[in-house]
């Protein structure tokens, strides 16, 4: 059945300071649509968001919205001015009696609608702005970058509340893992066009190197056909004879048809130079803990850093994640326990407040500033890796133009910034990466590329994203920091993580509220529940059904039994490096044990059903 547009664009065309970012684009979303919206940073994501949304308009084109629809559009710096707090301005167009919404939201994406609007950081304000947008719950939402300042519990919320919703949403995202669960259908715009596959983000790389490998091909043939014709030309010079006009047309013609091509961006050309090599041990904490007043943030924590480990940090925002990496590196003291750091340590550190970079500067000037890169005496040079190079020259490498290096940094786009960053930490050798969040706002093919030079960096990596799949990419070791004064170290990235706890990762509550709890329900295991319902006057169950429903508690118990011993095994955190081949059995007998458990919870609970309606 076809499905009616919410939204068409036709023929739109829009230029920024005398430069084109699209001419002639025209696409369609339509009821129901999962869109993920892709591009290189830069590429103009954001503003045809702003152009579907109504609030950039086409210098030509037409927008038009479907009869009846309301479109609501969350933007990465929204405008709070005029409310006194979050909740007001996320409130701000419902009704009173709807109001409610707001603090259901809230609650998921984890921020106090109390916040007055003046003292919220740029995280809960972002959060503000998606709370409103799913309140609203208009016919069609836009949303750039929603996961940005969120943990992963929050992300796994708002992945949740997507994949029931049934409102249409286009999505820009640089999470792989949130956009492959969400999307049906890709827009990729890349130099100034956009294209549309009827297949989630999942298939989108495959598609794109289809698309570029025709591109290299019929480039390939043209560049073949015009050599050719050239030679003719000059051949038939050389030997007087008459020239074929319209041939000498059609080699211009080719020519400018080359010309008009417009030349794929390449990747951004960043290189780590590992430094001499630290010593074995990097890092070894013994009983740390340290608190905040009464606010305890990690407590008796113990580990060992060894040279090569990529561990990543994982919990929920302010669980005190990069508090804790702060004090193994050196720049915090514990209140109590012992640090002690390796010998011949050189770290690189990404802050995710980019702290280290003022907007005031030009990129240009950001750079030579650097004492640690700057070349002394040299207003434009900085070393790279040791070797002096021009300024424009080293941040063109990072994808930056010559006209972006004399402007601010405050006029950089979140992703840009991330890429200057790195441009800086990665001028110097280093042998311990400390990077802080460094995911947010990157281009999937910058991300691609940063993966892949993490995994081959000879060094140190410390690690904090809420990124599951660059975690699951980059870490061999995962501390879980769940905020409750624990911190836990577990074998192997995101995924691992969760099959050694056998849940979903973070639960809503602590921890240890969670396991009060527990402690005071001793009765929630099926079996006890079994004992504990009164014996039916009369069964609807047969003689087979009546048999399973008796032995099913037995079977539950054993299968918790078994889960229990399969998890104190796995969690033993030198099992991965050890035993590699007894890790991935365990964790594949604990999955098998785990559905096992789940389908008998099921059945005795659909046989009880039936049987207590007797």
């Amino acid at each position: 059945m076809a499905r009616a547009p919410v939204l068409q664009l036709s023929d739109i065309s829009l230029t920024f300071g005398g430069n084109p970012v699209f001419d002639g684009l025209s696409l369609v979303v339509q009821e129901g649509d999962r869109v993920a919206l892709v591009g290189r940073n830069g590429s103009g994501k954001s503003t045809l968001m702003k152009v579907m949304a109504g609030l950039v308009e086409a210098d030509r084109g037409s927008r038009v919205w479907g009869p009846g629809i309301t479109v609501g559009y969350m933007e990465q710096e929204p405008d709070l001015s005029g409310f006194e707090t979050l909740g007001d301005f996320a409130a701000s167009q419902l009704d009173a009696a709807e109001s409610y919404k707001v603090d259901m939201v809230a609650e998921g994406l984890k921020f106090d609608p109390a916040t007055p609007v003046a003292t919220a950081s740029g995280g809960e304000r972002r959060r503000a702005a998606l709370a409103k947008l799913l309140a609203e719950a208009p016919g069609l939402m836009l949303l750039d970058e929603p996961t940005n300042h969120l943990d992963i519990e929050a992300i796994a919320w708002l992945e949740e509340e997507l994949r029931l919703t049934k409102t249409a949403f286009v999505l820009i995202s640089h999470d792989r893992a949130f956009l492959n669960h969400l999307t049906r259908a890709t827009l990729w715009i890349d130099r100034g066009e956009v294209r549309r596959q009827e297949q989630g983000f999942e298939a989108f790389e495959e598609w794109r190197d289809k698309i570029w490998d025709e591109e290299d091909q019929q480039r390939h043939k043209l560049n073949r056909k015009i050599k050719a014709e050239a030679r003719w030309a000059v051949e038939g010079i050389s030997a007087r004879r008459k020239r074929n006009m319209g041939r000498v047309r059609a080699l211009q013609d080719l020519r400018s048809e080359r010309a008009s091509q417009i030349k794929r961006q390449g990747t951004a050309a960043m290189e780590l130079e590992v430094a001499e090599k630290s010593g074995k041990r990097v890092v070894e904490a013994d009983h740390i803990s340290k608190s905040f007043g009464d606010r305890v943030i990690i407590r008796d924590f113990s580990i060992k850093v060894g040279r090569g480990d990529r561990i990543a940090f994982v919990g929920p925002n302010g669980a005190g994640k990069t508090t804790l990496l702060k004090m193994l590196t050196g720049e915090m003291e514990p209140d109590s326990g012992t640090i002690k750091l390796g010998t011949k340590l050189e770290m690189a550190v990404f802050d995710q407040t980019r702290s280290n970079i003022r907007e005031d500067l030009t990129l240009w000037e950001a750079m030579t500033s650097d004492k640690e890169i700057s070349v002394s005496g040299k207003a434009d040079q900085v070393m790279v890796r040791g070797t002096p190079k021009h300024v424009v020259g080293y941040l063109k490498d990072f994808l930056f133009s010559e006209a972006q290096a004399r402007a601010p940094v405050a006029s950089l786009s979140g992703g840009e910034k991330a890429r200057l960053l790195l441009s800086k930490i990665m001028a110097k050798p280093s042998n311990v990466l400390v990077l802080d969040e460094p995911t947010n706002d990157l281009d999937i093919e910058t991300l691609d590329l940063l993966q892949e030079l993490l995994t081959d960096f000879e060094g140190t990596v410390l690690l904090v994203s809420h990124d599951r799949d660059f975690i699951d990419r980059v870490a061999t070791q995962t501390v879980a920091v769940p905020g409750d004064g624990t911190a836990t170290l577990y074998a192997g990235g995101w995924t691992d993580y969760l099959a050694q706890r056998g849940d979903n990762g973070f639960a809503n509550e602590k921890p240890h509220v969670k396991a009060a709890a527990k402690a005071e329900k001793p009765a929630e295991k099926a079996s006890e529940k079994a004992a504990a319902k009164p014996a039916p006057a009369k069964s609807k169950l047969s003689f087979t059904e009546k048999h399973r429903l008796e032995a099913l508690p037995g079977e539950i118990e054993r299968l918790e039994a078994e889960i229990a011993k399969i998890g104190d095994l796995l969690a033993d955190p030198e099992l991965f490096t050890r035993e590699p081949v007894k890790f991935r059995k365990a964790t594949e007998m604990l999955s098998q044990r785990q559905e096992a458990l789940m389908a008998a919870e099921e059945e005795w609970l659909t046989l009880e059903e039936k049987n207590s309606d007797a």
